[in-house]
C-alpha cells in the first residue's frame, strides 16, 4: 500500500498544478498572444519577401519583363501559370501573410486601451494603413477585380469581388487619411519598424511616393486623378537615395535575403537563372555602368546574356551578380529614382509645374539609380551625355525614353518593372518566338486568379466575368495602350 501510494502521489501533485485538463494543451514556448509590433515587422517582411523572391512557384516577374532567364526550366518564362502554383502563392501570401496581419494588428491597437497617447496610436494606425494601401495596390495592379470590401472577416467564406477601379480609388482615399494621421514629432512603431526605424518624417515621404506612384498608375485611363495625386504629393516625395524604402535582410536564416535560398550556394546548389540577352544586349549598347553590378562578367570581361524563353548553359552567359544574392542583400519596396522617373513623366503630362523640367528628373532618376548600385557620380554623368540616353536626344517620345530606362532602373525589384512596362509600353519586348517555342505566346499583361478560387468562393465568376474570362492577356483598367 504504501509503494501504491508513493507512484500515485507524484501524479496527485502534477493534477494540482493545473486549474484543468486544458492547461495541458498550451504550449509555454509559443506565444499565445501577439503583439500589433511583432504582427507589424512580420507583415512587412513577408510583404518584402512575396516581392522579391525569385522563387518561380510564386514570383515570375523578373522573367515577364526579361531581367533574367533560366537555365534549363522554360515553363516561367513561356508565361505557363498553370504548372505550378503562381497565382496562388502571391495571393494567399498577400491576404494571409500581410493583410490579415496588419488587419489584426490594426484592431490589437485600437482596443489597447493602454495606448493612450491619441498621436502614438495614429502614427501606428497610419503605419499599418500605408503598407496596407501598399499591398492592397499590389493585389489589384496584378488580378484587376479581387475581394476587398468584404475580405478578411473570418466569418464570410465567400467574399465578393469589387471592381478593380473602385477599389483603387478606394486606396488612394483611404492613403490620404493615413497620411493625415502622421504626427512627425510623436513616436509610431519604432523597434518594430523595419524600414525607416521608427522615424514619421520618412513615413511621411514613404506615403507621398506612393500616393504619386499609385496617382501616375492612373495617368491613361483618369488623368484628372492621376493629376491630382501628383500635384498633392510631389511637394513630400523621396529627395534623395537616403529616403529610399529599404528592407534590412540578415546575414543567417530565416530572416536572410531570399535571393540567396534560390542562388547563394551556401543555402542551393542550383544554378538555375542567367542575365537575360534582352536586358544584357541593350546594357551594352549603352556602355551601361550598372552591368558590373547586376551581373559577373565572363572571363574576357564581357557581358553576355542568355537566350530568354530557351534553354542555356550556365557557364557560357553571364549570372547575377553574387552581391545580389547575399544573404544581408537589401531589398526595396520603393526609392528616389522611381519617384524621380514618376516627376519626369508627371512634368511630360503637364501634371506638375515648377519644381523641375522632365529632363532634370529624368536625369535625377538615373544618376541616383547608378550611385545607389555602387556608381559614381563621374559614371553617371558619362552615362547621360550619350546621345542615346541624353533626353533631348534619345529615341522615342516621353514614354519611350522614360520606360526604357525605368525599366534598367527597376532591376531585382521585377514586379514594378513589370507594372510599369505594361503602363508605359515600353521597351518594346517580345515573346519566345521559333525553335521549339509554342506558337502565340504572348507576355501577361495580368496574372489568372488561383485555380483554387472557382470551387472556393462561387463569386469568382464575377472576376471571371470582368477579367476577358480570366485570361493573362486581359489588360486592367488603367492599361490603356
Amino acid at each position: 500500500m504504501k509503494k501504491l501510494f508513493i507512484a500515485i502521489l507524484p501524479l496527485v501533485l502534477l493534477a494540482s498544478c493545473a486549474k484543468d485538463l486544458g492547461d495541458y494543451n498550451v504550449d509555454p514556448k509559443r506565444a499565445s498572444v501577439v503583439p500589433a509590433a511583432t504582427l507589424f515587422t512580420g507583415a512587412t517582411r513577408n510583404l518584402t519577401n512575396a516581392l522579391t523572391t525569385p522563387n518561380v512557384n510564386s514570383n515570375v516577374f523578373r522573367f515577364f519583363v526579361q531581367h533574367w532567364t533560366t537555365t534549363t526550366y522554360l515553363d516561367e518564362p513561356r508565361y505557363n501559370l498553370t504548372s505550378r502554383t503562381i497565382p496562388l502563392a502571391l495571393w494567399q501570401s498577400l491576404y494571409r501573410d500581410v493583410l490579415s496581419d496588419l488587419h489584426e494588428a490594426k484592431r490589437l491597437i485600437e482596443a489597447d486601451k493602454l495606448l493612450t497617447d491619441e498621436a502614438v496610436k495614429n502614427n501606428q494606425l497610419a503605419q499599418i494603413e500605408l503598407l496596407e494601401v501598399y499591398a492592397w495596390s499590389v493585389l489589384v495592379n496584378t488580378y484587376g477585380d479581387i475581394p476587398y470590401s468584404e475580405a478578411l472577416d473570418i466569418e464570410n467564406t465567400q467574399p465578393k469581388y469589387d471592381d478593380a477601379a473602385t477599389v483603387y480609388a478606394d486606396l488612394l482615399s483611404r492613403l490620404d487619411a493615413a497620411l493625415g494621421m502622421l504626427t512627425p514629432g510623436s513616436e509610431g512603431f519604432s523597434g518594430a519598424d523595419l524600414l525607416y526605424s521608427g522615424s514619421i518624417a520618412n513615413w511621411v515621404k514613404f506615403g507621398n511616393s506612393l500616393k504619386l506612384k499609385m496617382g501616375m498608375v492612373l495617368a491613361d485611363a483618369n488623368p484628372t486623378a492621376a493629376a491630382t495625386a501628383a500635384v498633392e504629393a510631389a511637394p513630400n516625395v523621396f529627395t534623395s537615395n537616403a529616403d529610399n524604402a529599404v528592407f534590412p535582410y540578415m546575414s543567417a536564416p530565416p530572416n536572410n535575403n531570399p535571393l540567396a535560398d534560390n542562388l547563394n550556394p551556401i543555402l542551393t546548389s542550383r544554378k538555375d537563372f542567367v542575365s537575360s540577352k534582352t536586358l544584357v544586349d541593350q546594357m551594352n549598347t549603352l556602355n551601361d555602368p550598372r552591368r558590373g553590378f547586376y551581373f559577373s562578367p565572363m572571363a574576357d570581361g564581357t557581358f553576355v546574356g542568355g537566350a530568354y524563353g530557351f534553354t542555356n548553359t550556365y557557364a557560357n552567359y553571364s549570372p547575377i551578380n553574387p552581391n545580389t544574392y547575399a544573404l544581408d542583400f537589401e531589398a526595396l519596396l520603393l526609392d528616389y529614382s522611381e519617384v524621380e522617373f514618376l516627376l519626369a513623366e508627371a512634368v511630360e503630362r503637364g501634371f506638375v509645374t515648377g519644381g523641375g523640367t522632365a529632363a532634370e528628373h529624368y536625369d535625377n532618376a538615373i544618376t541616383a539609380s547608378i550611385e545607389y548600385w555602387g556608381g559614381t557620380p563621374a559614371d553617371a554623368a558619362a552615362y547621360l551625355l550619350q546621345p542615346s540616353v541624353a533626353y533631348a536626344t534619345a529615341t522615342g517620345d516621353f514614354k519611350q525614353k522614360i520606360g526604357t530606362q525605368k525599366w534598367i532602373a527597376l532591376y531585382n525589384r521585377g514586379f514594378d518593372a513589370w507594372t510599369e512596362w505594361r503602363r508605359l509600353d515600353y521597351p518594346a519586348l517580345s515573346p519566345p518566338t521559333g525553335g521549339n517555342a509554342p506558337a502565340g505566346l504572348a507576355i501577361p499583361t495580368r496574372l489568372i486568379y488561383p485555380t483554387t478560387e472557382p470551387s472556393l468562393n462561387t463569386n469568382y465568376e464575377s472576376g471571371k466575368a470582368a477579367t476577358g474570362g480570366d485570361v493573362a492577356t486581359f489588360k486592367l483598367f488603367w492599361d490603356k495602350f
